[in-house]
């Protein structure tokens, strides 16, 4: 196979079946690259150009990655309302903002503090209208019910290490931590 000089580059054509119409995939890159030599451009704009316009950080995707959650999980927020779903010109891809990630995060950490969907909607929706004594109300309600959250995991934590300590005393019968879990 013979190189191509083209502006100081070397370019070897892709490596194609020979089959029917392979010659012509290779005579047409090889064309194509001479074309853009004589226009004054450089061989290696068009893919760089390419490159660009295909970023995968703008697709559901990237928007998905970027987040740190499932494709799917973006799917399912834009059917429950909590994200807009972009236009999609024709022959294109859907294209995602900054916004859209920043909106995705948001949610996420709403949901981390545990936030229902109902509810993130609904802060999303404030944090449009600026209603912030409604915001604080909604978060002075996920407080009393993590602090509810915090009491009974507080309360089973005390049950389960009285029962380690009483399988460390006990040396013989069934074990207490057992016995305790069979019963319920």
């Amino acid at each position: 196979m013979q190189f191509l000089q083209v502006q100081g580059l070397q370019w070897q054509p892709p490596l194609v079946q020979l089959h029917a119409h392979g010659a012509f995939v290779s005579i047409f890159f090889s064309m194509l690259i001479l074309l853009l030599s004589n226009s004054g451009q450089k061989a290696y704009g068009l893919c760089t150009m390419v490159r660009n316009q295909a970023r995968n950080s703008d697709t559901i995707g990237g928007l998905a990655k970027a987040a740190g959650v499932g494709v799917e999980t973006v799917r399912y927020y834009q059917r429950r309302g909590l994200l807009t779903e972009p236009a999609r010109p024709h022959g294109e891809v859907r294209r995602y903002s900054e916004d859209d990630v920043k909106r995705l995060k948001f949610i996420r950490s709403a949901q981390t503090a545990g936030f229902t969907l109902a509810e993130i909607k609904e802060l999303l929706d404030l944090d449009a209208s600026d209603d912030r004594a409604r915001a604080r109300e909604l978060a002075r309600a996920r407080v009393a019910a993590l602090d509810e959250k915090i009491a009974q995991m507080r309360e089973a934590r005390d049950a389960l290490a009285g029962l380690a300590t009483a399988c460390a005393k006990k040396r013989a019968g069934p074990c207490p931590i057992l016995s305790a879990f069979d019963a319920k």
